[in-house]
């Protein structure tokens, strides 16, 4: 991939624009989780390490282009303030003008600028060159760590970056290594797991997948529409009985690929959706009338373990369960414990991704043991169905 990083610029002495996705949950005025606060820490470090003066571009909610107080900036300062300890960290109330231009020309060495939400300016998400203008006036140098926003060609993602030399940040670096090994240049067999609950939502990641992938797996309720489209009733369980055909012209594409396809063999079943329901498992095309599929049995988890001990390398959005409510939570929780294990015994490089994907892994408690967990949602969908992503193609642009 051509695009620099922080190691391939002068810092010194130079105002740093830096991109980051600080959109994190708050509840009564104070931020919930300070994951993605906490992963942007290295990048802002090493720019100050380096004597470059960091200012923070970011975005928070959808005010719709125009200033809400409630979804002020102002509310992670606090966060941000703990996540880098020992730096002065300042609130600009606007990211633009004459207000952000004083907050940038009162900094000193070891100053962190956090600028206002970019998206209170309606050019943000028009991608306006005018405001990448008066973005750009600001800095000498854009830093984009902000993958997780990379697949949106907004001001602060896409247009600065063609106005000043780019680099990626630390996370954006780790994030694009990780993708490119895992899919661009894989170490083969390739397995990919994708779960979920409708095979609409992820036609194009299938589609793509089946030509990429020696082995696609296929789970949740999105595993029942494949089960119809071979002729296997599955009673009252979700599946998108119109998309049949489409299931059926996948399978083909994939045969046709030499990527073998994996659907469950055995299934989890019970006749209400609620935690501790009664439950039984039975063959996939075993389904009773009166009840729904609720996640893979035993004998597909043993079948995909033996699958992923053959594989070198394994992709994983979605899962393959309700994996909110135990028990329908154990396919799911055995498969990523096993995908651990051989992770964990150097055999396999896993990388996955996906907001229900994440916390799956998260409950599952193996989530350390992947070789990487992007924490990017619509970005790595978008990437995962090989779609170019604008915040990423613009870092390539010569600068």
């Amino acid at each position: 991939m051509a695009w620099k990083t922080l190691d391939d610029v002068a810092l010194a002495g130079k105002i740093v624009l830096v991109r980051v996705d600080i959109n994190v949950p708050v509840e009564n005025g104070s931020v919930t989780d300070a994951t993605r606060i906490e992963k942007i820490v290295p990048t802002i470090r090493d720019v100050v390490a380096a004597g470059g003066k960091p200012v923070l571009l970011a975005h928070f909610g959808r005010p719709a282009g125009k200033p809400v107080a409630d979804m002020s900036l102002q509310v992670v300062l606090p966060a941000l303030t703990t996540a880098l300890a020992g730096l002065r960290v300042v609130f600009a109330p606007d990211c633009v003008g004459a207000v952000a231009q004083a907050a940038v020309d009162a900094m000193v060495v070891g100053d962190v600028l956090l600028l206002e939400n970019t998206r209170f300016h309606a050019g943000e998400e028009k991608n306006d060159a005018g405001l990448a203008r008066q973005m750009a006036e600001l800095g000498d140098l854009y830093v984009n760590d902000a993958f997780s926003a990379a697949h949106r060609a907004h001001a602060s993602t896409e247009a600065l970056a063609h106005l000043l030399p780019s680099c990626a940040g630390r996370l954006m670096a780790a994030e694009l290594r990780a993708l490119e090994r895992a899919l661009g240049h894989p170490d083969r067999p390739l397995v990919a797991v994708v779960g979920g609950a409708k095979v609409s939502t992820k036609l194009d990641l299938l589609g793509h997948l089946v030509a990429k992938v020696d082995h696609l797996v296929i789970g949740g309720g999105m595993a029942n529409t494949f089960l119809v489209a071979q002729g296997i009733e599955v009673g009252k369980s979700l599946a998108e009985r119109d998309m049949a055909g489409t299931a059926r012209e996948i399978l083909a594409k994939a045969e046709a690929a030499g990527c073998k396809v994996h659907l469950p063999v055995d299934v989890v079943v019970a006749w209400e959706f609620k935690a501790g329901a009664r439950s039984e498992v039975v063959a996939a095309d075993r389904c009773p009338a009166d009840a729904m599929i609720l996640d893979a049995g035993p004998q597909t988890v043993a079948e995909l373990g033996s699958v992923f001990a053959a594989c070198r390398t394994l992709i994983w959005n979605g899962p393959l369960g309700a994996f909110e409510i135990p028990p329908f939570d154990s396919a799911t929780n055995a498969a990523a414990v096993r995908v651990a294990e051989l992770t964990r015994a150097g055999g396999l490089v896993s990388v996955a991704g996906g907001g229900d994907t994440v916390a799956a892994l998260n409950k599952a408690g193996v989530a350390d043991d992947f070789s990487y967990i992007s924490t990017a949602g619509g970005a790595f969908l978008e990437w995962m169905e090989g779609k170019d992503l604008p915040g990423v193609a613009a870092l390539q642009q010569p600068g």
